[in-house]
């Protein structure tokens, strides 16, 4: 990786007014607008996500992430005393053993079992890591996946202030996410409809898939003033060989690869060297300016927080002072922000 300026933590703040952080998605996906920019003519045009199939280059194929959501936020009572305990599902270890974030961490020791849904799920604490999460056995009747639609909530992020409702359930999930397992939506995906999709493909851009498992790696805080000294939590994806196959057919013929989500530019440069080549196990990739793409042509993404690894890997893709000028004018145009805002297509 080249060095180069611009690796101090402040280089990545800017001031967003809270007005502008989108409480609530918009009644049709496909309508959110659409920021295309161009890093070779520095220029940047608006319009609506419907109208992404006029900027996508000719042939292009997409890679979209299609890990679902899962109802990853449990509200549950020690057992026996009542005492309330929240759990955040971080990522599966074995069949019912999980790593968990633990709500308030002090009332619960080795040992702690905590029920939810009067008992249709219980878990027992088996260790602590260092982190500080903690290592879950899960006991339940039935599909585990099912029980959690019933006692759990789907996680929205801190910054929407509204307990999650069943709108949620639908639209906090991608249309064609169907790998369980994430904790977060891959955003960017959210502004397809199926029809759209199908639009896309009668102009032939094609789509292919992969999963990544969106965790905490995604959104874990940036805590030091050097970014290059910040570790990745590791998340989990896999590239079949089916996809890897399109994509590879597709570089060789100079069609574009244009991926949907940071998560999908994550798991292609990670499984990238001459070729993208099948994959299954983690990632813990840190993207940020210096970084030498291999696999990606093109990008699809939402407008990310200050001081995110997000806004590093974008800053990395288009260049930070470009992809700040951008931010400025989203900021000027009133354009919605973070996971259900509006969206940016990097040429």
């Amino acid at each position: 990786m080249t060095r180069i300026k611009s690796m101090k933590l402040a280089d990545y703040d800017y001031h967003l007014p809270e007005e502008l952080i989108a409480q609530h998605p918009l009644q049709q996906r496909d309508a959110s607008r659409l920021m295309v920019i161009n890093r070779s003519t520095r220029t940047l045009h608006h319009a609506r996500f419907s109208q992404i199939g006029d900027f996508l280059p000719e042939d292009a194929l997409l890679v979209l992430n299609n890990t679902k959501v899962i109802a990853a936020r449990l509200i549950g009572e020690k057992m026996p005393t009542g005492a309330q305990i929240e759990f955040l599902l971080l990522n599966q270890k074995e069949r019912n053993i999980w790593e968990v974030l633990v709500k308030p961490g002090r009332r619960v020791a080795r040992g702690t079992r905590v029920a939810f849904g009067d008992g249709l799920l219980i878990g027992e604490i088996l260790a602590r890591t260092e982190s500080g999460s903690r290592i879950v056995q899960f006991k339940y009747d039935g599909d585990f996946y099912a029980i959690l639609s019933k006692v759990g909530q789907v996680p929205l992020p801190p910054y929407i202030k509204r307990s999650p409702t069943r709108t949620d359930q639908e639209r906090y999930q991608c249309v064609f996410a169907t790998a369980e397992g994430a904790i977060a939506a891959p955003t960017a995906g959210l502004h397809f409809t199926q029809n759209l999709l199908s639009q896309l493909k009668g102009r032939g851009i094609g789509s292919v898939t992969l999963t990544l498992h969106v965790g905490l790696g995604t959104f874990q805080p940036v805590k030091v003033e050097n970014i290059e000294a910040h570790k990745m939590h590791a998340e989990y994806f896999e590239i079949s060989q089916s996809t890897s196959k399109q994509i590879n057919a597709a570089r060789k013929q100079m069609k574009k690869i244009v991926a949907v989500g940071t998560t999908s530019v994550r798991a292609l440069e990670t499984a990238a060297s001459e070729t993208v080549t099948p994959y299954r196990g983690y990632t813990d990739i840190f993207i940020y300016p210096g970084y030498q793409f291999k696999a990606v042509d093109a990008l699809v993404t939402n407008f990310h927080l200050p001081k995110s690894t997000l806004l590093m890997l974008v800053s990395g893709f288009a260049g930070r002072e470009f992809i700040f000028e951008a931010y400025q004018e989203a900021i000027k145009h009133k354009y919605r922000f973070y996971s259900y805002g509006d969206a940016m297509l990097i040429l």
